[in-house]
């Protein structure tokens, strides 16, 4: 099959992030299926109009918010390219509208739907209240042009949510994710010190004000350690260090940044649990990464968060969604032994069920079939 993928940033993108991982996996099974797959996306400072990553064939026109999805619009209609058998339309709040356009077959690819997400962007006053308070009341809108076109979603989570906004069941496919290690990825000893580790990016929905508040209050109770690993827009980091000075905490908090893959892996073995406050994720991926190094969580009982911990085994799910529950979440698993280190065992256990060799196989398996209808 040709097949092209319209999605508002790449995995090279500053600001890529789960989902851009997400389906460049997916992306990378189909052309190893012998497919030929061509991205659509965002440009960005410095980055090369077209080039190759992995057999995909990436364009970029457009910028990452509004611009990508008219340049793709144009594009599609207007500019010289090959028939493609299968178009992709990858959702960040805002599609692509190839149900519009687009008379070839087509799939939607959604992590989760926005919902109260779009309250709390990061666009300076006033256009946050009113990109915020658009977004959320014109989303269940856009689902209306996509009711007879198919799913695929990585959770039950995202799928229970498309189905409130009313697309059919039998129109979406669960594909859970993998997850990405290597196998020379060696397991480093916990700290010494009690380590808690908040992993992703730096932003409002992900939940790191919460995170840095949860700490504040174990600080008080227990001498600790915490990292935050991701990064953030300058804007929004000098906010987070402003908070963490007015929260008493900036001696007791490492921001690392931005690491690499290997580092990542370092920092989830060597701390003892990884907290993940975030208000709504389609799966929560970097709750299974932390499971391989025998790092348990402690989460939010959010959307995607209940389906990628696994309560009492994996990690635990807070009985409230308050940092001041977490807090008490996370001191109970580190005063209990016993408890801790068979939740690092059934982290272990749960994080084997995922592997890309089955979700590859399965969205290879979907889009093989709608192409055949």
């Amino acid at each position: 099959m040709n097949i092209l993928v319209f999605s508002w940033r790449d995995p090279r993108h500053p600001l890529a992030g789960g989902a851009e991982q997400v389906m460049h996996e997916h992306m990378k099974g189909w052309v190893n299926a012998g497919h030929k797959v061509t991205l659509f996306s965002a440009h960005f400072k410095g980055a090369p109009r077209r080039e190759a990553l992995d057999g995909v064939d990436i364009i970029r026109k457009g910028y990452q918010l509004l611009g990508v999805h008219i340049a793709g619009f144009f594009w599609y209609l207007f500019c010289k390219h090959e028939k493609f058998d299968l178009v992709i339309d990858q959702f960040h709040g805002i599609p692509f509208f190839t149900p519009v356009y687009v008379r070839s077959k087509k799939l939607a690819v959604l992590q989760e739907v926005a919902r109260e997400v779009w309250l709390m962007n990061h666009l300076p006053k006033p256009f946050n209240l009113i990109i915020g308070y658009l977004g959320y009341y014109l989303e269940p809108l856009i689902f209306k042009f996509y009711k007879k076109v198919p799913f695929m979603v990585g959770s039950e989570s995202a799928k229970e949510d498309l189905e409130e906004f009313g697309i059919p069941g039998k129109n979406i496919t669960v594909v859970p994710h993998g997850v990405i290690i290597e196998k020379s990825k060696r397991v480093f000893s916990k700290e010494n010190l009690p380590t808690v580790i908040f992993l992703g990016s730096l932003a409002r929905d992900k939940g790191i004000e919460e995170a840095l508040k949860a700490f504040s209050f174990l600080s008080k109770k227990k001498v600790i350690q915490f990292w935050v690993v991701g990064k953030a827009g300058k804007i929004y980091q000098d906010y987070l260090d402003s908070l963490v000075l007015r929260l008493d905490i900036k001696d007791k908090v490492k921001f690392w940044g931005f690491v690499s893959n290997e580092k990542k892996f370092e920092l989830l073995s060597r701390a003892h649990i990884m907290v993940n406050p975030s208000f709504r994720e389609g799966w929560g991926l970097v709750n299974i990464e932390a499971n391989v190094m025998g790092t348990p969580v402690v989460a939010y009982k959010s959307a995607g968060l209940v389906d990628s911990v696994k309560d009492n085994q994996s990690g635990l799910l807070c009985d409230e969604n308050t940092p001041v529950n977490m807090a008490e979440t996370v001191v109970a698993v580190l005063k209990d032994s016993k408890k801790y280190q068979r939740l690092q065992k059934g982290a272990i256990t749960w994080s084997k069920r995922f592997s890309w060799k089955k979700s590859k196989k399965r969205s290879l398996t979907l889009i093989d079939h709608l192409v055949s209808l």
